[in-house]
């Protein structure tokens, strides 16, 4: 899965394996220094990282995560993905039982 997604320089790099109405799978890739804005969205979301280091902000707790480890963030929680350095990690959302 590490191969499936290249880093870009100066950016986040996103790829859809799966994209069904229950939920999706992206690949991601981030260069270092680059982040997603904080979000909230109404669904439950598995982050795994398969390649660097990332930081993973849920309710303004910072959380920092190695290649193969993995963190759940809840429905309608606050959330930011940083990278201190660049990391590619897997993100599956899942939109059932939320209807």
């Amino acid at each position: 899965m590490v191969e499936i997604i290249e880093y870009e320089p100066h950016s986040v790099v996103s790829k859809t394996i799966i994209n069904k109405t229950t939920g999706h799978v992206n690949v991601m890739s981030f260069d270092d220094g680059e982040a997603l804005t904080e979000n909230i969205i109404p669904y439950d979301a598995f982050a795994q990282i398969i390649d660097g280091k990332a930081e993973i902000v849920i309710d303004g707790l910072s959380h920092m995560l190695d290649t193969g480890q993995s963190i759940i963030i809840p429905a309608h929680t606050s959330n930011i993905v940083k990278a201190n350095e660049r990391f590619k990690m897997i993100l599956t959302v899942i939109k059932s039982g939320y209807e």
